[in-house]
């Protein structure tokens, strides 16, 4: 079976009214909504749609809290401390990510730490708010252990992902966005719903052995080996251990395992250091001379981080977006769940 094509706005809507319909305010299942579709218009598939049976599971065990209580523990001219109540990740991160921009304003820059925050997408998003405000953007999160450490054949480490945003003169910014894994976790339920082998080098069986098979495969591994590992160490370091909720050491330890993350998310004020139209000028200069290096064998053209994703999105904009049969039948199965009119 090929993949089917979805138009955007009626995957919005169904994406809405299925949060909707498990408690969470229009607003907030607005924001959901957007930042789920916002990663599969861009092909990050393994963080968007597919992921809703997941999160009405997590709302099941009590995991997730669609109505939650977001606070500010505390707060002062350049950083925030929120508590995020196990909220759904992007109503608070998004919250955050506000409250960064306005800091960075007034301060030169603005860090949030949110605790106690649940699955928020895709990265990017939030790092890209900050760049749409002329300003450079970051974002991290770390959760309990999915990842084996360098040398080790189990769990101990969490694929910890992070982005970096920042404005061009152009009309895209340039982003990273990247977990310190090989392959995201959500790209093995890609390749489950696509019914395909993933790469040896992707992850381990739970007990330990290389495997190829998706629904198999159990342990993430880290990305240029200690150097992935090291910075989903640190990402720990900056996230869980600084908002006194530690993931690793409880579960390592025989503790219950389960959905929870702790984030940060950052915005710097490029204008405090440069003129904002200069520094866009220089990073337009940099991309271009970087696009005229000699190109290596088997390379047509040499892409800037993001420049994938953003081609993507002009295409599934037009387009539609595409999806293999596995995600199809769990759009479906979420209608029939939640009594509500199937998008495909």
């Amino acid at each position: 079976m090929s993949d089917i094509s979805i138009d955007r706005a009626a995957l919005e809507a169904f994406t809405r009214q299925a949060f909707e319909a498990v408690g969470m305010s229009a607003e907030d299942a607005a924001t959901e909504a957007e930042v789920l579709i916002w990663a599969n218009l861009r092909g990050v598939d393994s963080h968007g749609v597919q992921r809703i049976p997941q999160y009405l599971d997590f709302i099941e065990k009590g995991w997730m809290n669609p109505r939650p209580d977001i606070r500010i523990l505390k707060e002062s001219a350049a950083v925030l401390y929120m508590e995020a109540d196990r909220a759904l990740g992007p109503i608070p991160t998004v919250r955050a990510m506000r409250a960064a921009i306005g800091k960075a304003r007034e301060a030169g820059i603005g860090w949030a730490l949110i605790r106690d925050v649940t699955h928020q997408g895709a990265m990017g998003y939030y790092s890209e708010m900050a760049a749409a405000e002329g300003m450079a953007g970051m974002a991290i999160v770390a959760s309990p252990p999915n990842m084996a450490p360098f040398g080790a054949k189990a769990a101990g480490l969490h694929n910890s992902p992070i982005a970096f945003s920042f404005p061009t003169g152009r009309d895209r910014p340039i982003t990273l966005d990247m977990a310190t894994s090989v392959a995201a976790g959500g790209k093995l339920s890609v390749a489950s719903d696509k019914r395909v082998p993933i790469p040896a080098d992707w992850a381990l069986a739970a007990d330990g052995s290389p495997t190829t098979d998706p629904d198999v495969a159990a342990i993430l591994l880290p990305a240029g080996g200690a150097k992935g590992s090291g910075l989903a160490l640190v990402f720990q370091c900056l996230t869980s251990l600084m908002a006194n909720s530690p993931l690793i050491a409880p579960v390592l330890r025989g503790g219950v395992r389960e959905h929870r993350q702790n984030s940060v998310v950052a915005a710097v004020d490029i204008g405090f250091f440069i003129d904002v139209g200069e520094y866009r000028a220089l990073l337009d200069e940099t991309v271009d001379e970087l696009k005229s290096l000699p190109k290596a064998d088997g390379h047509e053209e040499i892409l800037m981080p993001g420049e994938p994703e953003n081609r993507t999105l002009d295409a599934r904009a037009r387009d539609g977006i595409p999806f293999p049969p596995g995600t199809v039948e769990k759009l479906r199965e979420t209608a029939r769940r939640l009594d509500l009119a199937s998008p495909v």
